[in-house]
């Protein structure tokens, strides 16, 4: 069906999801600031002294010891309400309640587009960076708001009510971020699943929900690469016994077996208005599920509701990221992720900003993609994982600075912790050592950024490689393993977090109980995130790694994360995965997988050299026993390695790997179980 006939907003985004590049976009309209004013300061922290009324010292002591009147204010003047809340929190640890402006109503698609049209309606909401180099789309806020309404039409049309579950399987693109926001504008509630996960992981996802429709796209394209999209979703929904439709979208002219089920998303959205009246919803609603990987295997279908989840993620995206009106906001992460809804949707979004979705990898066409797209869309703030900077400081710093990146000005890192090599690399020579640099800790449970640099004082120090700063409302607490708090500086411990903030998960879906097990029942009356972390002398936290990655090596307890941090800061040493085996002497030893650069020379050289890095910067006893060299590490599609599998792999458990699902290359697994065997089969001659 010709573009044209769909009406002006979802015309042009189907035109451009069809390889169309469609009108030219329109100049970013800063319009007024964003609402939420009643911090006192923006991203830029205040140079007022700690004592100062509206300092960031001053409104951290009030956001811990007066959440009401920290939080009321702020979600009063920050988002736009159908009916006020009477209570601004009601939250128990013991019980897992958690609940925030009880009583007041909202629709989380107004406060995202319908506030931003009345005033510039004009102004770009989404710059598509699509996988195709230089062919990037611009869509206003207009435009995006009449495609979600007509979408969201197409949803009632098609038996979804408020309350139901929509499962969304669509690479980033702006027509998935539309069936999100078209999800809450009918109260909907949206489940998003990776583009990349197996039909199996799709359809456990779905049932799980009790979806009733899917959203998808007849294929996908990731870095030059065609993705079977529509594919996957047939033989998932063979098991899924609730779904009653499959909506399918177009983002290539191929055309794909359209059975009983299948509805063209396009032809459907063209015969519906451009305009649809928001559902107002209560503070606690659903606003959508996520699901994450469980200690058992079972993915856990965590619940983010609307008002408290919203103010939280446009709060840290304005304060973390220093944004200011007129950015052009590079979050680079998938939408299937919880990095994705907070900081490419619904926390850009809220604060009217211009935010990028990029479709592509950080190495097509070539190691330059992300800096020539920064260069060309002038982006403002880059944020991304350590895994894909690591990677790329493989490649050396000429793909870097053959582009301009003068229009950066904070960096940012999510996911993992980031080791010294890679932060030191980002900061130096991608940020020519001016920009500010955050890594940001948080968690799909916490909904947004718990701990970061930013904000802060103004000009106070960022020491690299550390998440340092708890966010307002944030109050760590490291627990030793009797459960009692540890106090001072230079300590270590477990981290938790002792008050409720809004954006933080309410429940498991359908599965309370294993939601207080899993996050309230180690240390009761506090939130447990699996984490370790450190506290400096200066107050500063740096996450250590998760607990299951700790190794006790002859009664040391030391994070893996501490060990790959010595190891990677040698300069042939790009990436590293430290897992714990059993030891027949110390208990538990160190085993070591490392990547070198192409260039690296003498490989025994290097591992004594590793050898000798960790005996220095740590201690002799956190030598690893074993190091082996491998051609890359098992990692999820979001990039992070997936050290149990390496650890199967040590301890001859590789007929039990589990769910593999979310590998990026299943081949890697074989890849590495040669490498082993033959490492092995050379210590077995050595003897």
């Amino acid at each position: 069906m010709a573009a044209r006939s769909l009406g002006r907003g979802v015309g042009r985004l189907v035109g451009v999801l069809r390889g169309r590049s469609g009108q030219a976009g329109r100049p970013l309209c800063a319009g007024s600031a964003p609402r939420g004013a009643a911090l006192g300061f923006s991203g830029r922290a205040p140079a007022a002294a700690a004592a100062t009324p509206g300092s960031y010292p001053a409104l951290s002591a009030q956001a811990a010891l007066e959440p009401a009147a920290f939080w009321g204010p702020l979600a009063r003047d920050t988002l736009v309400w159908d009916t006020p809340y009477h209570t601004v929190w009601d939250c128990d640890f013991h019980t897992g309640r958690i609940g925030w402006f009880l009583g007041g109503q909202l629709n989380v698609s107004v406060n995202c587009l319908d506030q931003h049209v009345q005033k510039c309606p004009d102004s770009v909401a989404l710059i598509w960076e699509r996988d195709e180099p230089g062919t990037e789309v611009r869509i206003t806020y207009r435009e995006l708001l009449e495609t979600t309404c007509r979408l969201a039409n197409t949803l009632k049309r098609h038996g979804v009510n408020r309350g139901d579950r929509v499962a969304i399987y669509m690479p980033v693109s702006p027509l998935a971020v539309a069936a999100m926001l078209a999800c809450a504008r009918i109260g909907a509630v949206h489940t998003v699943v990776f583009a990349g996960f197996s039909a199996e992981s799709l359809a456990g996802r779905i049932n799980d929900a009790k979806c009733k429709v899917v959203i998808t796209f007849n294929q996908g394209l990731r870095g030059g690469r065609v993705v079977e999209l529509k594919k996957i979703v047939d033989e998932a929904v063979k098991i899924c016994p609730t779904i009653q439709h499959v909506l399918v979208a177009h983002r290539t002219d191929n055309k794909v077996h359209m059975g009983d089920l299948d509805i063209p998303l396009e032809q459907e959205m063209a015969k519906e208005a451009p305009v649809c009246s928001p559902e107002s919803m209560s503070s606690e609603d659903m606003l959508f599920l996520l699901y994450t990987s469980g200690s058992t295997g079972m993915p856990k279908g965590l619940v983010h509701t609307q008002a408290g989840y919203l103010l939280y993620a446009a709060l840290t995206h304005k304060l973390v990221f220093d944004y200011q009106p007129g950015d052009v906001f590079g979050c680079v992460a998938d939408i299937g992720w919880i990095t994705g809804h907070s900081y490419v949707v619904y926390g850009p979004l809220c604060n009217g900003a211009t935010s990028v979705l990029f479709e592509s990898t950080p190495v097509y066409p070539d190691a330059g993609r992300y800096w020539e797209t920064v260069q060309r869309l002038q982006i403002s703030q880059f944020y991304g994982a350590p895994t894909a900077i690591r990677l790329l400081l493989r490649y050396g710093d000429s793909w870097v600075k053959k582009y301009d990146r003068s229009s950066l000005r904070t960096l940012g890192s999510v996911g993992e912790p980031i080791n010294q090599e890679a932060w030191d690399w980002l900061h130096r020579v991608v940020g020519d050592s001016r920009c500010t640099l955050v890594d940001t800790w948080w968690q799909t449970e916490t909904g947004g950024i718990c701990i970061a640099p930013r904000p802060s004082e103004e000009g106070a120090e960022i020491v690299p490689g550390m998440a340092m700063r708890p966010f307002f409302g944030i109050i760590p607490v490291l627990m030793d393993e009797k459960g009692n708090v540890v106090e001072g500086g230079d300590v270590s411990g477990a981290l938790c977090i002792s008050q409720a903030w809004p954006g933080m998960a309410r429940t498991i879906y359908g599965d309370h109980q294993r939601f207080i097990d899993a996050y309230f029942k180690a240390y009761p009356g506090y939130y447990f995130t699996g984490d370790g972390a450190h506290r400096t002398e200066s107050g500063y936290y740096q996450i250590t790694g998760r607990m299951d990655d700790v190794i006790n090596i002859s009664g040391h307890r030391l994070g893996t994360a501490e060990i790959e941090d010595a190891m990677a800061d040698h300069p042939a040493v790009p990436e590293t995965a430290v897992i714990g085996y059993p030891h027949a002497i110390k208990g538990e030893a160190a085993f070591a997988f490392i990547v070198l650069k192409d260039d690296a020379g003498d490989v025994d050289v290097v591992v004594n050299e590793l050898k000798s890095a960790v005996a220095t910067k740590i201690a002799k006893y956190a030598v690893p026993d074993q190091i082996l060299v491998v051609k890359r590490l098992p990692k999820t599609r979001s990039g992070k390695v997936m050290r149990r599998l390496l650890r199967k792999i040590i301890t001859s458990k590789v007929q039990d790997l589990g769910d593999t699902t979310t590998l990026e290359d299943p081949s890697v697994i074989t890849e590495i179980l040669s490498t082993f065997q033959k490492f092995k089969d050379k210590q077995a001659a050595a003897k």
